[in-house]
């Protein structure tokens, strides 16, 4: 089992940038691919952003494509999603998951079933 440890989260202004990072252990991180995913009050939790376990493929939603990029260190057991150009709309709970399976393409991966492992999330606030 793989524990994931995020951080990063926080309070920013409408148009400003944040790091998210996830900190791995447990299991060979490079082997799985790797996602995001946020829930806002009141509604349910929806897919964001995923990377394949070796970082050559992501894939978005496309609500935040060209604002938010993954990526991840795999020497460092750690993926992080940089997010610019934020929106209110992008306030919400933003958790790091594990892929169930090994060595899947990113989008292979984007539904929270493909997921067996997850953080404790971090807050992200947007203020306009």
């Amino acid at each position: 089992q793989v524990q994931l440890v995020e951080s990063g989260g926080g309070l920013v202004q409408a148009g400003g940038s944040l790091r998210l990072s996830c900190a791995a252990s447990g299991r060979t991180f490079s082997s799985y691919g790797m996602g995001w995913f946020r829930q806002a009050p009141g509604k349910e939790r929806e897919f964001v952003a995923s990377i394949s376990w070796t970082g050559g493929s992501t894939y978005y939603v496309s609500s935040v494509k060209g604002r938010f990029t993954i990526s991840r260190d795999n020497a460092k057991n750690t993926v992080y999603l940089q997010m610019n150009s934020l929106k209110p709309e992008d306030t919400a709970v933003y958790y790091c998951a594990g892929d169930r399976l090994p060595r899947r393409r990113a989008v292979e991966a984007r539904r929270e079933t493909d997921f067996g492992s997850w953080g404790q999330g971090t807050q992200v606030t947007v203020s306009s």
